[in-house]
């Protein structure tokens, strides 16, 4: 752990913006082919949020699995939910008497 001078935060900065420029892997991009265009992209900020959101929204419009799943507060990669996962109003069982 260290501290970064100016130049060296400005790099880092920059390497981030235009990932392409400086041979990092496609398969290292956050964005990778994008629904609309099919590109490659490194996407930062406030710039994801709304592409997660977009991402959503568009598999909740055309009623896919996941975006269902999204919708309804489920699991959405497979997990199990019989058990694990659950969060809400408690139920207690009551005893015979």
């Amino acid at each position: 752990a260290g501290e970064l001078t100016e130049d060296e935060v400005e790099r880092v900065i920059t390497i981030m913006q235009n990932p392409r420029q400086y041979k990092i892997p496609d398969w290292f991009l956050n964005r990778q082919k994008d629904v609309k265009d099919g590109k490659y992209s490194q996407v930062l900020a406030n710039g994801l949020d709304n592409k997660l959101r977009e991402d959503l929204e568009r598999l909740k419009k055309i009623r896919a699995h996941r975006g269902l799943r999204h919708f309804w507060g489920l699991r959405v990669r497979g997990q199990h939910t019989k058990t694990t996962g659950r969060r809400g109003r408690t139920v207690g069982v009551s005893k015979k008497k």
